[in-house]
């Protein structure tokens, strides 16, 4: 009798520049072994990540109350500097280790309405629903997967040689200096794929459509911090003004270089569409791990990244809560050695150098033309 002809062929992953190929059977035993470690740690988790986001939520709500609170004593030094910057703390946190990693259910397990990552909206002009859709779903599904995940350069920078070059792209360095200054507003329109309608791929009609939520959420975002605070400081409307400005800046640029960081570094290998096909879960760990890039710090600056400093266990683990990143990393590291996979780690100004040089490497034409950026 012969074999069924419809069956997925099952393939190992072929090598990269700095990882070596992996048999059917060898990426089978890496996806179980990070299984397990994943296993055991949800099974773990109990009030030490209870108290650790309650006190995270308070951290929030209180820098933000004490922040506001300085900026209305108006252009005093002391004041308007610490208002400004605890104004800042608190949009970082609620963006990196609050919002972002609620919204991918990291907490959903205790079962608290105010942390149901389905539902959660942080302070940010992009609205959770859409997040959820372009962030969740798109990009950590298809974890740079040229074609696939939007991320790889939101639409308008080309990052890898695969992408075809355009004469605009002599100036993607500073169209990222825009996008780092206004990064949240372009998060926020991001899952709305304008870039695609500029393109001629996605009807206008549909933006219109799925536009609403959007918007909505973009004007309450730019209401709350750049007319009601302000109104509301009375005679410091000028110095809540412009300390809203510069928390927002801060919080974006942070924001900016962190994500560049632990995707576009020299390492971080992209994929053609192809590398989907027949993907198994352990392919799919493999494809996270070469993609991905860490940062390395003490406490206090992973606290700042929202632990996305251990982007190779967050694209891992998405759903685990990111306070047990740093547990998890030297296990993480130890099965990837074993494995000859490069776990890409680096401080963090050693590691955006090499994504300036990146984004300034491919606004210029690249020989072979259509050539993929690493090896297949």
């Amino acid at each position: 009798m012969n074999a069924p002809t419809n069956l997925p062929v099952r393939a190992g992953v072929p090598a990269s520049r700095n990882s070596r190929a992996l048999t059917p059977d060898e990426v089978d035993a890496f996806g179980a072994e990070l299984d397990a470690l994943r296993t055991e740690v949800m099974a773990s988790l109990g009030e030490r990540e209870a108290t650790y986001i309650r006190d995270v939520q308070s951290i929030v709500r209180y820098a933000e109350i004490g922040g506001r609170g300085l900026l209305l004593l108006g252009w005093l030094p002391p004041a308007w500097v610490a208002g400004t910057g605890l104004l800042a703390f608190s949009k970082i946190v609620d963006n990196m280790e609050l919002g972002h990693n609620v919204m991918h259910g990291q907490y959903d397990w205790m079962n608290e309405p105010s942390l149901r990552g389905d539902t959660y909206e942080w302070d940010h002009a992009c609205d959770g629903d859409a997040w959820r859709h372009s962030h969740n779903y798109m990009h950590h599904a298809f974890t740079n997967v040229e074609g696939r995940d939007r991320d790889i350069g939101y639409g308008f920078l080309r990052l890898f040689d695969a992408q075809p070059w355009q004469p605009l792209h002599l100036v993607q360095g500073a169209v990222a200096v825009g996008l780092a200054t206004l990064f949240q507003w372009g998060i926020a329109l991001h899952d709305l794929e304008m870039d695609e309608v500029l393109r001629g791929r996605r009807p206008l009609d549909d933006v219109v459509r799925e536009s609403r939520p959007v918007l909505k959420k973009m004007l309450r975002q730019f209401a709350k911090d750049y007319v009601v605070f302000p109104v509301l400081a009375g005679p410091s409307f000028v110095p809540v003004l412009t300390g809203n400005v510069l928390a927002n800046l801060l919080r974006n640029l942070w924001t900016f270089g962190i994500i560049f960081c632990g995707h576009f570094t020299a390492e971080a290998e992209t994929f053609p569409a192809s590398a989907l096909e027949n993907e198994t879960r352990g392919a799919w760990y493999v494809r996270q791990v070469r993609g991905s890039s860490n940062l390395t710090g003490g406490p206090a600056f992973h606290f700042l990244t929202g632990n996305l400093s251990h982007q190779i266990e967050h694209h891992l683990f998405p759903d685990v809560p990111a306070v047990r990143y740093a547990d998890m990393a030297g296990r993480v590291r130890e099965t990837c050695a074993r494995y000859e996979q490069n776990y890409n780690t680096g401080s963090f100004w050693s590691q955006f150098v090499t994504v300036l040089a990146r984004i300034v490497k491919y606004s210029f034409p690249t020989w072979p033309a259509g050539e993929p950026a690493v090896a297949r």
